[in-house]
């Protein structure tokens, strides 16, 4: 005979107050699981997405960020020829050849400094990055030193809303704009000429050249040649590429971290479930002895026994679930550690989240229930009709 699933849901409803603090203490460490994978998938989300999958971007070989590298003029000239370069609606080549510095900015309100990406753009940059679009004011003017700033980096940052001016460079900007990336990576740079930013930070080489291709499939040829050709010490990489390589080592830290401090707390939840379930079985042994004297085998009462605490497990990762959902609404900054800079990002959830939280939340169930399960299931059956 096979003990229904009902009686462990009865039992759980029965004992209403240690339901909740046990699936509370549950809840919490899978709300720092959710929150922790969010934040990783987040910040993984806001650099990937950055890219594009038919973009290519041109770097010095061993360079790590646009900020390591260095492109010479000559260099970029070369690869402004290459076939593999596409051409735009008005017969211009979308080949964008860009140089980025940091400088260090105060937060409004507190003063504290922190590292800014500052992007030289051409002409053909925003063609090349269709997720930008211009929301307050007008583009830099070429010859001119005008800038406009990331949306993220403009309510951040003193100096950099429309109309403000910032010094770096021994030059005085000023902000002639703001634009929207789509809650990517470009959202927390700011962009101006490239001809006025080389010649304000003295920089006579190009940190990248970014373009687009003119066929997908031509990426690996194109590649070859580049890496090949004595003439030049590049490299290329798809965009996509690129960005993923820059989120990878943030990505591995918070992951690492979140699943120590899980890992911690997840001790004390299932120490916290175990005791729960030794409790109910110290306190319902008559009903196991007359579960047995019924005819239940004594895997019945096993399962039965663990069914209540995986079913404790799984109403604390639903509960911890929901409240880290909120999570979503949240924008926070962070420091890239590939480049050094100001990164704004967003906590995203995704059904593989919610899938291994919720397994997560099974599992402490499961490890929290085993053992008292077991001692119910050995139970002696006439030891426990006498008990009180």
């Amino acid at each position: 005979m096979r003990i229904p699933f009902s009686y462990s849901f009865r039992n759980l409803l029965t004992r209403r107050l240690t339901t909740l603090f046990t699936s509370s203490g549950m809840a919490l460490v899978v709300f720092v699981f959710a929150s922790i994978l969010m934040l990783a998938e987040g910040l993984r989300k806001t650099l990937v997405n950055t890219g594009s999958y038919d973009n290519v971007v041109v770097l010095r070989k061993a360079a790590s960020s646009e900020v390591q590298s260095s492109v010479a003029r000559q260099q970029a000239s070369i690869i402004e020829t290459q076939p593999e370069v596409a051409f735009g609606t008005n017969g211009q080549r979308l080949l964008a050849k860009e140089m980025v510095v940091l400088i260090n900015l105060p937060k409004r309100g507190s003063n504290k400094p922190s590292n800014v990406v500052i992007r030289g753009i051409s002409g053909s940059s925003l063609l090349l990055r269709p997720q930008v679009k211009l929301v307050e004011g007008r583009m830099p003017r070429p010859g001119l030193s005008e800038i406009i700033a990331g949306q993220s980096i403009a309510g951040r940052f003193q100096g950099c809303g429309i109309g403000e001016t910032l010094r770096f460079g021994m030059r005085d900007w000023t902000v002639v704009g703001v634009f929207d990336a789509d809650n990517t990576g470009f959202s927390s740079e700011i962009w101006g000429d490239v001809d006025q930013l080389m010649q304000a930070f003295r920089r006579p080489v190009y940190s990248s050249v970014l373009f687009k291709l003119r066929d997908s499939s031509d990426f690996i040829k194109f590649k070859t040649r580049i890496e090949s050709d004595p003439r030049l010490t590049l490299e290329a990489k798809r965009e996509i590429t690129y960005y993923e390589d820059q989120s990878r080592m943030m990505s591995t830290f918070l992951r690492i971290l979140g699943l120590s401090l899980t890992v911690i707390f997840s001790l004390g939840a299932i120490i916290g479930a175990m005791i729960t379930m030794y409790s109910a079985v110290a306190n319902r042994t008559n009903e196991i002895g007359i579960l047995r004297a019924l005819g239940f085998q004594r895997m019945s009462i096993l399962g039965a026994f663990l069914m209540e605490s995986l079913m404790l497990g799984f109403l604390g990762g639903c509960a911890g679930l929901f409240f880290a959902s909120f999570m979503q609404l949240l924008t926070i900054s962070t420091m890239n550690f590939q480049t050094f800079s100001e990164l704004a990002f967003s906590f995203s959830l995704t059904t593989g989240i919610i899938g291994k939280s919720l397994a997560f939340s099974l599992i402490m169930g499961f490890f929290g229930g085993v053992l008292p399960a077991v001692r119910s299931s050995r139970m002696n059956i006439v030891d426990a009709l006498r008990a009180v």
